[in-house]
């Protein structure tokens, strides 16, 4: 295999086979037919337009009550079974960072309606002599999703309420114990995106990144019980892997290949898929 396989792996999805879901007459969503019927008998609050498209009825008209309405209809779906369950977080749902959102979803929903989410990931890395060494996480072997695979130092989804950088600092002491003097230094170094189909539906995610350069003798600790150990590899290695396997979680990945062109790795030089890798890591998303 090769790297160029991790970006058509997060890049599975077909959106023509999913109905658009629309806020404001901007599509935002996207929905299977099958959970667009299981939304449509809930009740009034979820109407098809003259193109067939969803969207929330004339009366659902403010954030309140498209939250209340979603509320409403998650909570149900899930005592039917249609979604699996719920976390208890939200996201925000918006065209863009530079709009307001326009409602909020709790985040294991997100992908039932398509709507894209963001979330924070962090490189951490030590400088040695023979080069640069990265901390890499094995997600708990209980964890619900994607157990025992390897991860990013640390990485969260982004929820309501939280500044890009605040979430990062915090994620950086829930799981693995970094104290602030050091996440303070965190480098925001760009965004990966990508379009992936799960048996939930579709994420059109966008991942904010971040490097953070760690002192020699820093052990990170697992402190909240998601990761099972961190482990320091030589940046050669931590790349091989990812160039022959798919042991690390999906989207993780993507934010590695990302830091190892960042950090000269991969070059035009050495790496033939290397303009491929580069536009790949920035899908532009279905809307």
């Amino acid at each position: 295999m090769t790297y160029l396989d991790h970006i058509k792996a997060c890049n599975n999805a077909n959106p023509s086979r999913y109905v658009p879901f629309r806020i404001d007459g901007m599509s935002l969503g996207a929905l299977r037919p099958d959970f667009a019927t299981a939304l449509s008998a809930l009740g009034p609050d979820f109407v098809r337009d003259e193109n067939g498209e969803f969207c929330f009825a004339p009366h659902i008209g403010t954030l309140d009550d498209r939250n209340r309405s979603l509320d409403t209809a998650t909570k149900a779906l899930c005592d039917q079974g249609v979604i699996r369950r719920l976390h208890g977080e939200r996201f925000d749902i918006r065209p863009t960072l530079g709009h307001d959102p326009l409602c909020q979803l709790d985040r294991s929903a997100m992908p039932y309606f398509g709507f894209r989410s963001w979330g924070v990931h962090m490189n951490g890395y030590v400088q040695k002599d023979d080069g640069i060494h990265m901390w890499i996480a094995h997600r708990a072997k209980d964890k619900p999703t994607y157990p025992g695979m390897l991860d990013n130092m640390v990485a969260g989804g982004q929820p309501t309420g939280l500044g890009f950088l605040e979430n990062m600092i915090k994620e950086c002491a829930e799981e693995a114990a970094i104290p602030e003097n050091l996440s303070r230094n965190l480098k925001p170094v760009g965004t990966v995106s990508y379009l992936y189909e799960t048996t939930e539906g579709l994420k059109p995610d966008v991942m904010v990144n971040y490097d953070l350069e760690l002192p020699a003798d820093f052990v990170p600790r697992c402190a909240d019980g998601e990761v099972e150990r961190f482990e320091l590899m030589p940046l050669a290695k931590v790349a091989e892997i990812v160039r022959s396997s798919f042991d690390f979680k999906f989207n993780c990945a993507l934010v590695i290949i990302d830091f190892l062109i960042r950090h000269g790795f991969l070059t035009a030089d050495n790496e033939p898929d290397y303009s491929q890798l580069t536009t790949g890591l920035h899908r532009n998303i279905f809307r």
